[in-house]
């Protein structure tokens, strides 16, 4: 049986990854915690230890920005293989396998 051949990740792949994924944190940062205002009209319990904050505001706290988060990740990974690929030509070999954000 052959050996399968490890495949790397392109290093300009890896170094889109973060060079997109920083600038995404921050607007996912700021349109969260907008939302939360707009919504709730008080700043995120971003402490659930501060008096005041309720396991249940605490709790869809952690859901959204969670999920605001996750989402942004896949922008930003997204992003990273559509730069490489217009760079290159080509999709970078090993992205399913290797996240750049």
């Amino acid at each position: 049986m052959a050996k399968k051949q490890k495949v790397k990740t392109p290093a300009l792949y890896k170094l889109l990854g973060p060079a997109l994924a920083v600038p995404t944190g921050i607007v996912v940062k700021k349109v969260a915690d907008q939302a939360w205002i707009a919504v709730r009209g008080t700043p995120p319990p971003k402490n659930p230890d501060v008096p005041g904050v309720s396991w249940g505001d605490a709790i869809a706290w952690a859901a959204v920005s969670g999920v605001l988060v996750a989402v942004g990740r896949l922008v930003a990974a997204q992003g990273a293989a559509k730069a490489y690929t217009a760079l290159t030509g080509k999709f970078p070999a090993n992205a399913n396998a290797d996240s750049a954000a």
